[in-house]
């Protein structure tokens, strides 16, 4: 599994990049990383789907509004990806980072996962 960890403020986040075959592996994959971090503080994700129509999705899992899926989604449109997941699980480091530090971390573990896309 590819992924990427990085540590902000003592909060750990770890991106994975899954490329989808049909929306059902959007399911499959965030249910696999949701009994893998069990402990996990939140798991945010974003994904771009493209069959016919585009779809696409994210979640900030209980962080502030707009502060971790949307710039997970961000960063896809930005690179131009279609047909990929992005999903940042964090462990809480008991610093908060305020919603801009939010937006920068999510959008820099997306930007780390994504490097060579």
């Amino acid at each position: 599994m590819n992924n990427v960890e990085i540590i902000i403020n003592k909060s750990k986040f770890i991106a994975y990049k899954f490329f989808l075959n049909s929306l059902d592996d959007v399911k499959t994959n965030l249910n696999n990383l949701k009994i893998e971090h069990k402990k996990s503080t939140h798991i945010c994700y974003a994904y771009l789907y493209n069959k016919e129509i585009i779809s696409e999705k994210f979640s900030d899992d209980g962080e502030p509004s707009g502060t971790a899926g949307l710039p997970i989604l961000n960063v896809l449109k930005k690179k131009k990806l279609t047909n990929v997941l992005v999903v940042v699980v964090r462990y809480f480091g008991g610093i908060k980072l305020g919603a801009g530090g939010l937006v920068r971390a999510y959008t820099k573990a997306c930007s780390e996962i994504l490097k060579n896309e």
